[in-house]
């Protein structure tokens, strides 16, 4: 069973628990999420497969998953990206947010996020149970789109873009 670290609102880790159960219950957690853009600073998106626990289909950030217990960050990042994209390279942590989204099977996603972004020009070798499709996105279309259309979009990935835009375009100076 998958785990993830419990922790308080300064990121002090408070205990483990089962992945299933701390969604269900919105109790806090660590996870993280993947920003990759390329030389012309359009963002990497992924479709997430349609079989995922929760916001199977949705368009979300590159790569996002929860740090395993006693293993560093940074460590779980590059793995799970080249898990989920086939892409291997080590992401530089940005910042961090706590955000908390009910989602529509009952879920509930409490986390403290750790955004970590890079560049890349390449084209990922998806994996099929985790990732249905990919594309590059220039922001300001991205932009359009998730006002058009934000049921095509996770919850934290919406909460992403609306408020952590200008921070993304000052990080890769776009």
């Amino acid at each position: 069973m998958d785990k993830v670290i419990l922790v308080d609102e300064q990121d002090n880790a408070v205990g483990i628990m089962e992945k299933l159960e701390a969604h269900r219950k919105g109790i806090l957690h660590r996870a993280f999420s993947v920003l990759l853009f390329n030389s012309r600073g359009e963002l990497l998106l992924q479709q997430r497969a349609d079989s995922k626990y929760h916001s199977g289909g949705l368009w979300t950030n590159t790569c996002c998953s929860h740090p395993i217990p006693d293993e560093p960050v940074s460590l779980t990042v590059r793995k799970k990206l080249n898990q989920e994209m086939g892409i291997d390279l080590q992401p530089e942590f940005s910042y961090s947010f706590i955000y908390k989204s009910v989602l529509n099977n009952g879920m509930i996603e409490h986390e403290l996020d750790h955004v970590y972004t890079g560049k890349f020009d390449g084209e990922p070798k998806i994996n099929h149970e985790e990732v249905k499709d990919w594309r590059f996105v220039n922001l300001d279309d991205l932009k359009k789109e998730i006002n058009k259309e934000p049921e095509k979009f996770t919850s934290w990935f919406k909460i992403m873009m609306n408020n952590q835009a200008l921070r993304i375009n000052r990080i890769f100076e776009i």
